[in-house]
């Protein structure tokens, strides 16, 4: 199986926690033998090339970070970019249609958090004629490129995993797969302690931070409710 990874983080590769997953993901691509080429949307001098790549691979993961619910704009900006009509020319030479995967991934670090997305990422593999591989979805990945060695690989380790799947497969449908993203709501003692934190502490931290920054109206302030 060969893939086509397209790493839709606008953050470039140095920065993007996506990046730091793929380097796992691959690894456990490469365990199965599956073979892979790798491109990145923050790279605009690459999308020519991931156009071209896209309407001839049998298989296509995108790999994307969500922010606060909202897919990346810069991802969206390039599949924008792609022709449908040659995208149709080169099905009716396919026997069958490409899959397409996602890996969704996001600082939230339970599950609910990221099923919006998850559900759109269905829906687009259809609109681009593609069949729909599955989302392999996880949270609590904002600290991975703060840390390095073992710290990260803590983090990221367990993709390895998720990898092979793939390269085994050609898509995320596996039910290791849907286990992956861990608890889909906290339990309540998790909960009640984060709320508190988020009101005393990272509330003062987020008031420190706008006085520092010469912020004189307060963090709650809603000027166009007047």
């Amino acid at each position: 199986m060969h893939a086509l990874i397209i790493n839709g983080s606008p953050r470039v590769k140095k920065y993007s926690n996506t990046d730091k997953i793929l380097l796992k993901i691959t690894a456990g691509m490469e365990e199965s033998g599956a073979t892979y080429e790798q491109y990145e949307v923050s790279d605009r001098s690459q999308w020519p090339k991931i156009r071209e790549r896209f309407y001839l691979c049998d298989h296509i993961l995108i790999a994307l970070p969500l922010y606060v619910e909202c897919i990346p704009g810069l991802l969206i900006e390039f599949l924008e970019t792609l022709d449908a009509e040659r995208k149709a020319a080169a099905l009716e030479n396919s026997a069958k249609r490409p899959v397409m995967s996602f890996l969704l991934q996001s600082g939230f670090a339970e599950g609910v958090q990221l099923r919006c997305g998850e559900a759109y990422l269905e829906m687009l593999a259809d609109r681009l004629g593609c069949e729909y591989g599955g989302t392999l979805v996880k949270g609590d990945n904002f600290s991975i490129r703060l840390f390095e060695g073992e710290q990260r690989e803590k983090i990221t380790g367990a993709y390895q995993a998720m990898g092979k799947i793939y390269g085994r497969d050609g898509a995320f449908r596996d039910e290791a797969c849907r286990k992956f993203t861990g608890p889909e709501v906290f339990p309540l003692p998790v909960r009640l302690l984060v709320g508190t934190i988020f009101k005393t502490l990272a509330k003062k931290g987020f008031k420190d931070k706008a006085k520092e920054w010469g912020c004189t109206r307060p963090l709650d302030d809603k000027p166009y409710l007047q």
